[in-house]
């Protein structure tokens, strides 16, 4: 049996520039771990996506998640893992990582047209933003869909679990 197709959508960090420069402009970036996908990942990742032609998602390794300081077990989710469930949306044109502590010099690679984070960031303050702006590209911040997030799932799996 043949793989799917979504599969092509994931490229390591080498061969991502040459493949950006193939994809349809404006090119939207954004990029976060993802580790368990949910309703609010879904939605955001389509607005994203609307704000131009193609969506580049780039995924924190799973040391660089570890970092952000979520819990030793996080992500739940290995990175090859969440980098398959990404590309399988269809909001998605192409899937990457990145394993420092934040995607600055994977967008001065890349020099996406847009930079879209979630609505708890600040826009200006964020050294990414400068590096946009820099080349004559936008930041822009997408709110939250109140009510979902992968740690309040986590306390609620917790929960549910202890009381079983």
């Amino acid at each position: 049996m043949k793989p799917p197709a979504f599969l092509d959508k994931i490229v390591n960090r080498n061969d991502a520039a040459d493949r950006i420069a193939a994809l349809p402009r404006p090119v939207v970036f954004t990029n976060g771990v993802f580790d368990v996908l949910h309703c609010g990942h879904a939605t955001y990742l389509a607005q994203a996506r609307q704000l131009g032609a193609s969506l580049v998602v780039a995924l924190n390794t799973d040391a660089s998640a570890r970092r952000l300081g979520k819990g030793p077990e996080r992500p739940l989710n290995p990175q090859d893992d969440r980098a398959v469930l990404m590309a399988a949306l269809e909001s998605v044109s192409l899937v990457t990582w990145f394993d420092e502590d934040t995607p600055l010099e994977l967008i001065r690679e890349l020099r996406p047209d847009v930079l879209v984070k979630g609505g708890d960031y600040d826009m200006d303050a964020l050294a990414e933003t400068a590096v946009v702006k820099a080349y004559g590209g936008k930041a822009l911040a997408i709110p939250f869909l109140d009510g979902y997030s992968t740690t309040a799932l986590v306390k609620k799996i917790r929960g549910d679990l202890a009381a079983g």
